[in-house]
């Protein structure tokens, strides 16, 4: 199952609803959230239902719990305050950066999985330390459910493991996997970083 948070073109609403895909259209669900839909084990019952054409995607977790993004066996924090949905111009703060896709958990109920997206874990490598990664993630355009699709090559179950260690994993919280692709992009340019399964998320670096 393909999941979003949308709002239809005409209403242009800010924080939007959450929907599942089907073919050309999108049903909306009764939850304020993904979160909420994943807590209540994604029996939520259907409402209105709209033409994908006519709608546009939001960022499928806009202030997270958390953000922890790997590099081999171990994390670092993101910040979640600096999250972008797709198709968003994102504010970057030097005239290059680097786009860094990673495949992406979102956590569901209960410590698991609740579907997967793709996240831009932008970099400026001008900047020293945490701040060269601190100023914007960009997360989308949808999000899929295991039974639909797994990203390959990850030891998604050791992630979590990793991460709940000594603490508890919220609805809504992401972990990051290791790097995909890294693509250079000057500031007023567009970046296309497509995750096999998911879909292309696209932003303009301002």
């Amino acid at each position: 199952m393909k999941l979003c948070m949308f709002t239809p073109l005409d209403l242009d609403l800010e924080r939007g609803w959450p929907g599942k895909i089907d073919g050309d259209r999108v049903i909306q669900v009764a939850a304020q959230t993904l979160q909420a839909f994943f807590t209540g084990g994604g029996t939520a019952r259907e409402h209105a239902v709209y033409p994908l054409a006519e709608v546009r995607m939001l960022v499928p977790v806009l202030r997270p719990p958390s953000i922890r993004v790997f590099d081999g066996n171990d994390f670092r924090f993101a910040n979640p305050t600096s999250v972008y949905g797709p198709d968003e111009d994102v504010p970057v703060p030097v005239e290059r950066v680097e786009a860094v896709l990673r495949p992406a958990a979102i956590i569901g109920a209960l410590e698991q999985i609740g579907g997967f997206t793709a996240m831009n874990d932008w970099h400026a490598h001008e900047l020293s330390g945490a701040k060269a990664s601190d100023f914007a993630t960009s997360l989308g355009p949808v999000v899929v459910t295991p039974d639909e699709h797994t990203p390959a090559g990850v030891d998604w179950e050791g992630l979590i493991e990793h991460a709940s260690g000594n603490t508890e994993l919220l609805p809504g919280d992401v972990l990051a996997a290791d790097p995909v692709e890294r693509i250079d992009v000057a500031r007023g340019a567009s970046v296309e970083l497509e995750l096999v399964g998911v879909g292309a998320l696209v932003n303009r670096a301002v």
